[in-house]
């Protein structure tokens, strides 16, 4: 399944019984958020409020807040299907056909690839209507404030768009913005991440666009941990199956998804910054108010008939893990190809991605897991992740209940921890010294000659196979 803007999306999430339309009238301040919180607890469907109080422009919630509703978004039946077909890509990079025939087909398969590369329009929907100067009016987007405590109302699902001074490649990332006035906001790039780079490289002044409610592949594709100057919009077209289409925005020289509902044009200042926050985050706890650069809006844009989503975060599991497990399955191949013995990992929600990682290999030497947890810690943004479990590849790393008995029996506290350093999340709120601390690596696999471990390796209890095929062949018979 295709998707060629937001409302395409919203037609299927109707026809597969995954959307509510809400005809009450309803606030931005508090009150869709308490009714999406209830709604996702459920597994409900995503939310289109449509009689906003104040408002004229309906709002769209909990879009991406399920496995099931993840996989539609990304036209597939299941995540891993995108998964495999990197890894099929892969695999045939790095084991290169022989035969002219297959080089042939090779050869047709790059350059399906290099036809899904962005394309430039002159005219775009996300045009349609342009408000410039004393019309530039925040106020007028339905914006959310979702928690009790938020420092203001914040966009919480938007494209943020910047380009590197000394580069052409531009950044797409999704931090959250907070709403000062009509016409100024607060960005709150993390240090670690694109945008706050290339802000560190500006000398005077930073250009800057906010893309809201594209085609839901490209929207997740601004949340995916690619390296630097790797096009978020190329994976977002690998994913989409088609490229996607740019248009030049009207005030500065930045590109933006061209099938957006609402794009924020503007510029920060060097050396700027202004107090973002408190916001209720993703960790299930409210962030420090801190200071953050200053985002001028020159130019607003949108359809004629514009939708605005939001996402909502908060204590786990909320959207933004939905998102981020789809992140997990994709970068698995990207991940084995630098670690082959790595089998499997797992990033669960109470974890909320950067606190912890579970990772299962394929054990063949001594202190292998700890090559890997090294390993890890030197992949992007793998490098904030604060504690990893190593386990055996026959482990089910997504069961948790199998994984905590495998740990805590497998675990000798003198030999089994890896105490290391470096650098972590800006929204670890544990840590005493900001972005930088200690991370734990944990080996609960099973010991192998040459570890240290004297006595024979216990096996697991397990009834034979010749026994459980008596006992299949035999069931009816007990009366059951």
């Amino acid at each position: 399944m295709k998707y060629s803007n937001l409302n395409d999306y919203i037609i299927e999430l109707e026809k597969q019984g995954l959307l509510l339309r809400v005809k009450t009238e309803v606030s931005t301040d508090l009150e869709i958020t308490e009714i999406t919180d209830r709604m996702m607890a459920t597994d409900g469907p995503a939310l289109l409020f449509e009689n906003v109080a104040g408002h004229t422009i309906p709002v769209l919630t909990n879009l991406f807040g399920s496995h099931k509703k993840m996989s539609l978004a990304l036209g597939v039946e299941d995540v891993d299907q995108i998964a495999d077909r990197i890894s099929a890509l892969l695999d045939t990079v790095q084991n290169p056909p022989k035969s002219i025939g297959a080089k042939v087909k090779l050869l047709g398969e790059l350059l399906k690839i290099a036809k899904l590369s962005p394309k430039t329009v002159k005219q775009a929907p996300c045009q349609e209507v342009i408000h410039t100067g004393e019309q530039v009016n925040l106020f007028d987007l339905p914006i959310l404030k979702n928690w009790p405590l938020d420092g203001g109302k914040f966009i919480t699902l938007p494209l943020v768009i910047t380009q590197d001074p000394k580069k052409s490649s531009q950044n797409y990332g999704i931090y959250r913005i907070q709403v000062y006035d009509k016409n100024t906001t607060g960005l709150h790039w993390q240090t670690h991440k694109g945008a706050a780079d290339h802000y560190r490289n500006t000398t005077e002044k930073l250009d800057v666009s906010i893309a809201i409610g594209s085609d839901p592949a490209t929207i997740w594709s601004g949340s995916a941990p690619l390296p630097p100057d790797v096009d978020e919009m190329l994976l977002a077209g690998f994913v989409r199956n088609s490229p996607v289409k740019l248009v030049k925005c009207i005030s500065n020289n930045l590109k933006v998804p061209a099938n957006s509902e609402i794009v924020i044009e503007g510029y920060v200042l060097k050396n700027e910054s202004r107090i973002e926050g408190p916001f209720g985050d993703h960790t299930g706890y409210y962030s420090e108010a801190a200071d953050y650069p200053v985002l001028h809006v020159t130019t607003i844009t949108h359809r004629n008939n514009p939708i605005y989503p939001s996402a909502l975060v908060g204590k786990p599991p909320k959207e933004d893990y939905w998102m981020g497990k789809v992140t997990e399955r994709v970068f698995l191949p990207l991940i084995k190809l630098t670690l082959p013995e790595v089998h499997d990992i797992n990033m669960p929600a109470e974890g909320i991605f950067h606190n912890m990682l579970i990772v299962s290999i394929d054990k063949r030497y001594p202190g292998q897991a700890y090559k890997v947890m090294n390993g890890l810690w030197g992949m992007g943004l793998l490098s904030l992740t604060k504690t990893i479990v190593v386990v055996d590849k026959f482990v089910d790393v997504h069961n948790i209940s199998e994984l905590a008995w495998r740990v805590l029996c497998n675990i000798n506290y003198d030999t089994d921890i890896l105490i290391s350093k470096g650098p972590l999340d800006d929204l670890d709120h544990s840590n005493p010294s900001a972005k930088f601390g200690a991370k734990l690596g944990i080996d609960a696999t099973r010991k192998i000659d040459g570890e240290g471990y004297t006595s024979d390796w216990p096996e697991d209890v397990e009834m034979t196979e010749d026994i459980k095929q008596l006992v299949d062949s035999r069931w009816k018979e007990y009366g059951f």
